[in-house]
């Protein structure tokens, strides 16, 4: 996956704190899946859903691919858009930056799950309007 910083209809700034480096200096690998999480809220509240309106997913399938290495006190951006939508799950593509390089690519896949039993349930309607209404390139079907 070649990810394009243009393609991300959010991208999220994120500097790089100490604790999340190795003694090198050099981010962790395990925690670019804490920015892709990080990334996955703020898409979520970007397409209106925080509050009361959050919505419960669970993951089920987490990727990365490593490109290059982010620093302590780096300045990234965490890009994240959905790329598929299904019935009960999403798959959303995340891509790290520093300026224009591109550092770490990911793939998530999401189940939707019911509040209240925590059991899989299919995509709310008005999540995948929002959704459709909110991502610059439409996720597919299916």
């Amino acid at each position: 996956m070649k990810a394009l910083k243009n393609s991300f209809t959010l991208l999220h700034p994120l500097r790089v704190r100490w604790a999340e480096c190795d003694a090198q200096g050099i981010v962790f690998n395990v925690n670019y899946f804490l920015y892709f999480d990080v990334a996955m809220t703020e898409w979520l509240r970007a397409a209106g859903f925080q509050g009361d309106k959050f919505m419960d997913f669970f993951t089920v399938h987490a990727e990365a691919d490593y490109k290059g290495s982010a620093k302590f006190d780096d300045m990234l951006e965490i890009g994240a858009r959905c790329v598929k939508l299904g019935r009960t799950s999403m798959t959303v593509e995340t891509a790290i930056f520093r300026n224009d390089e591109l550092l770490t690519t990911g793939k998530l896949v999401y189940v939707h799950a019911d509040p209240k039993s925590q059991e899989k349930s299919p995509l709310p309607d008005d999540f995948v309007e929002k959704v459709l209404a909110f991502e610059k390139t439409a996720p597919t079907r299916g």
